[in-house]
């Protein structure tokens, strides 16, 4: 019988409890960083996470994973690239050393918080332990995040006595800007996530409330206490420069790569290049803006000013954008009709004279209107990049719609006309203008007599309240726009632009502009080119307001009033309805033929 061989006596070294620790190392990582991100691949990537701890083989190479579950192309290229990149650092002789770490990286992200607990605070409990329930720590966003300024800015609104409890989304956006190290708007380089994408995660984590439509955000009460946590932190941050600053440092660091409810602050927004450089210049400062505003004075009828001065117009919004002066300059915006289609001879005409004037102009699509006015802020080129950096845009409260005497006869005959007043109204925008082309005699020659043409400029003026511009040709059109460019860089060079919301703002007169002092609060091109769109969703009073339209003798005005008064009332329910300035009735007799439009059942005769 053989000699049997000598007995090993000693502790017995544990098995890996997966054969693969680099490959799950990165998956774990993947996964990790798409949940702060808040794509739904963290799901595939736990998937695969799973089929990858069942099996029990070592992998030399992630094409041999494909056999798994859960394993695509794309995943297996990810860890192909990620494993010729470690042997090429460290070299295949330290891929054997490296497995103890791995795992112990591993199974520190399965226990919970363990010594790493104890190092912070002792919040956590030890991993090695066995069975005792994991303490689940409080999810927090790193300071400057894009969750950390969300939430420090509600705080902050709700806090100013008198405020309404919510904010919308690009009044949220304008003012959380300065707590944040990463653009709300503009996403950063070979990404498409903004700071913005963090609010879905607020929400998810109940911190934040989304209600209505336009969007309001609000502070749930968890939401509220961890702000008023952060607001603490922010004040301790300011008032002691370097201790207090350390602190506020730790409390935004932790371990990202949680699971289970494990310990760790994470950065909501945060990518593996969050350490760029900070665009000092383009940070929103701190301070209460103050505005510098314009006194009313009519000026060719368009409200135009030269002495400006102070306005308390934007103490509603202490931490709004602001454009201080020498920062911008007025740019003439062409709607891009202006310069194709149609007779391609005036419209390049147009472009040539505003040249040959040196007026500076962008053609670009304009939603409602053919001219109009903005202050773009002067960004200076990044080297090494070959287009300069977006500046902010902030739409000047003046806007010109442009009618040749055919286009003004076609336009009332397919209602266009009515539409386009109705449209300029609500734009936004305080100071709309028409400006008329004559076209001699032409005028006498068309579907409409020259006398129905006449009489609409002026109901125009007077009825609807526009400003009317007459010229003869296109020259005198642009000679218009070059003074009035002109004039209002004049007028502006001076002032302090402030960014204000249309939601909160509304469309009409401001109480500055009725005592004769025009703000210099301004909505900026983007919400006013989106809240102008012709043909965006409706809501059902907007669809019955414009079928009312239809109905001969029904002006907007007309038609907004009735959506709020009709409904279960018969023939007489309108009759006496009050409207306008000298509050008419509108009478029986319109009254009975909106009710028998949508009361009377079969064809109306």
């Amino acid at each position: 019988m053989p000699a049997s061989e000598p007995v090993r006596l000693g502790r017995k070294r544990a098995l890996p409890s997966c054969p693969n620790p680099l490959f799950l190392k990165w998956l774990t990582e993947l996964r990790d960083e798409a949940k702060e991100k808040g794509l739904k691949i963290q799901y595939t990537y736990q998937k695969a996470i799973s089929s990858l701890n069942k099996y029990p083989l070592p992998l030399q190479n992630a094409k041999e994973a494909k056999i798994l579950q859960n394993f695509g192309d794309g995943i297996c290229k990810i860890l192909d690239q990620k494993l010729q990149r470690y042997l090429k650092e460290n070299g295949k002789k330290r891929m054997d050393g490296c497995m103890d770490s791995c795992l112990q990286d591993n199974n520190s992200l399965k226990n919970a918080a363990g010594d790493q607990g104890n190092d912070k605070g002792g919040r956590g409990g030890r991993g090695g332990g066995g069975g005792g329930r994991k303490k689940k720590r409080e999810y927090v966003p790193q300071k400057r995040s894009g969750g950390y300024a969300v939430l420090l800015t509600l705080y902050r609104q709700s806090q100013i006595p008198g405020s309404k409890g919510y904010m919308f989304k690009m009044e949220l956006q304008a003012e959380a800007q300065h707590l944040c190290d990463k653009s709300f708007t503009v996403p950063d380089l070979g990404s498409k996530y903004t700071a913005w994408s963090s609010v879905s995660t607020l929400i998810q984590k109940n911190f934040v409330m989304k209600t209505h439509n336009p969007a309001r955000y609000s502070l749930t009460e968890e939401g509220l206490a961890l702000a008023e946590r952060l607001e603490c932190v922010e004040q301790g941050t300011k008032d002691g420069p370097e201790g207090d600053r350390e602190e506020a440092r730790s409390e935004g660091e932790g371990d990202a790569e949680e699971e289970d409810g494990g310990p760790g602050l994470v950065d909501l927004t945060a990518s593996d290049d969050d350490e760029e450089e900070k665009e000092g210049d383009r940070i929103y400062p701190t301070e209460r803006p103050s505005c510098v505003a314009l006194p009313r004075s009519d000026v060719d009828g368009m409200g135009l000013s030269e002495n400006p001065h102070n306005s308390h117009a934007t103490s509603r919004t202490p931490n709004a954008p602001r454009l201080l002066p020498g920062t911008y300059e007025i740019i003439l915006c062409v709607d891009f009709i202006e310069t194709t289609g149609g007779s391609s001879h005036c419209k390049q005409e147009l472009v040539k004279e505003l040249q040959r004037n040196g007026v500076a102009f962008d053609v670009r699509k304009l939603n409602v209107g053919d001219f109009l006015w903005v202050a773009r802020e002067k960004v200076a080129p990044v080297p090494g990049q070959l287009r300069a950096p977006t500046g902010r845009e902030l739409v000047l409260d003046y806007i010109i719609e442009r009618k040749r005497m055919d286009d003004l006869c076609g336009s009332i005959i397919d209602g266009r006309f009515r539409e386009q007043k109705f449209r300029l109204k609500r734009c936004g925008l305080r100071r709309p203008c028409y400006l008329v082309e004559e076209c001699g005699s032409a005028a006498s020659h068309l579907s409409l007599p020259e006398t129905t043409l006449q009489q609409a400029i002026v109901n125009t003026q007077v009825v609807d309240g526009f400003f009317v511009k007459r010229v003869q040709d296109v020259r005198e059109s642009v000679a218009y726009l070059t003074v009035m460019t002109r004039y209002l860089t004049k007028l502006y060079q001076n002032c302090t632009l402030i960014c204000r919301s249309r939601e909160l703002e509304g469309d009409g007169v401001s109480d500055e502009e009725e005592s004769g002092t025009p703000s210099c609060s301004l909505i900026s091109f983007a919400e006013f080119n989106y809240g102008a769109i012709k043909n965006k969703c409706q809501t059902v009073r907007e669809v019955f307001a414009r079928q009312l339209m239809q109905v001969s003798g029904l002006s907007g005005d007309k038609a907004a009033l009735m959506c709020y008064s009709i409904e279960a009332e018969k023939e007489k329910l309108l009759s006496s309805i009050r409207y306008g300035k000298l509050k008419r009735n509108l009478g029986p007799a319109l009254s009975r033929t909106v009710y028998q439009l949508y009361c009377t059942q079969g064809a109306l005769s």
